[in-house]
């Protein structure tokens, strides 16, 4: 009885920091959205805003 209590106790603060865990990693993978694309440059000198030198 003198292990049981420390036992239990131990088992639910890993359960609970395991599910944080979890849900913590879910949730940060889950950021799956798209930065906007600025497209305010000159469409005949660039290419993704990004002048491009030289010849190819």
């Amino acid at each position: 009885m003198k292990f049981l209590v420390p036992g239990v106790a131990s088992a639910v603060i890993g359960a609970v920091l395991g599910l944080g865990a979890v849900f913590g990693v879910t949730a940060a993978a889950s950021d799956n959205t798209r930065p906007d694309i600025d497209r305010s440059g000159n469409a005949d000198s660039s290419l993704l805003n990004q002048v491009e030198y030289g010849s190819r």
